[in-house]
């Protein structure tokens, strides 16, 4: 849940990454217990979270290009209170999407494989990705994100991981709301129109939607949490499942 920053125009991408902490969701609640288990939360050298991600294989997680800048050496999973941790694996090595350069330009997708394979069970599981590179999401569909951390502006984070609702918005929509140099690849959920979703963090975690991880949390406006009049930006994961199989695979960063 870092680097969502503000995007307006093309030519201040260079400001995208910047002024990003902990991790945020607006006007949610409380994750219910027994659910979510495919959670994970990246945290660096420190024992602190960084970002949000979501297990797919025992031994993988998907987070957010990005959050490699954070530098999270560990994954802790299977829990929802971090300070009541169920396990934590060292990360082995990343795996960032080829194209990816910073956010603003999109491909904010990576992969992480862990040093061991957690064994699933009733508190760590996955979460299918899609099966197709097309999401099928509907307008006004609606999905969760969730994550760790600052429930609004300038707020202490918090130790439990929090859930909220957020609907699908019209890609042409979200184009025109943000303007010149906006992403190819991306899903819009929450933050326009709206007092929900994500802000300046919950990077890494997934959009859910029935079910599946459709996008992982990219990037939203600066520090507006009150809420922001730009939707939320997702990066499409289904545009990437040929990537992200190829590693499966393989083992290996392709």
């Amino acid at each position: 849940m870092h680097r969502l920053s503000t995007f307006l125009l093309f030519n201040v991408l260079a400001c995208l990454g910047q002024n990003v902490q902990g991790s945020y969701i607006i006007h949610g609640k409380k994750a219910p217990a027994n659910s979510m288990q495919y959670m994970v939360s990246l945290q660096n050298k420190w024992g602190h979270h960084v970002c949000g991600g979501f297990m797919v294989r025992g031994d993988i997680v998907v987070t957010a290009a990005h959050c490699a800048e954070e530098r999270p050496v560990r994954v802790v999973l299977g829990t929802h209170k971090l300070s009541e941790s169920y396990m934590s694996l060292d990360i082995e090595y990343f795996c960032k999407f080829p194209t990816y350069k910073s956010v603003g330009f999109g491909a904010d997708i990576m992969l992480l494989k862990l040093s061991g394979k957690a064994s699933l069970n009733y508190m760590v599981k996955t979460i299918p990705l899609p099966t197709s590179s097309n999401a099928n999401l509907k307008d006004d569909q609606i999905c969760s994100v969730a994550g760790w951390g600052q429930t609004g502006t300038n707020h202490f984070t918090v130790d439990d991981l929090r859930v909220v609702n957020v609907s699908i918005l019209n890609p042409q929509l979200c184009r025109e709301k943000w303007g010149a140099g906006f992403p190819s690849n991306v899903i819009c959920a929450g933050g326009y129109n709206t007092d929900k979703g994500f802000c300046q963090g919950d990077s890494g975690g997934p959009l859910v939607c029935d079910g599946v991880a459709v996008g992982v949390v990219s990037f939203n406006n600066g520090k507006n949490c009150d809420y922001p009049d730009v939707p939320n930006v997702y990066t499409d994961i289904s545009k990437y499942l040929e990537w992200i199989n190829s590693i499966i695979k393989t083992n290996k960063c392709v």
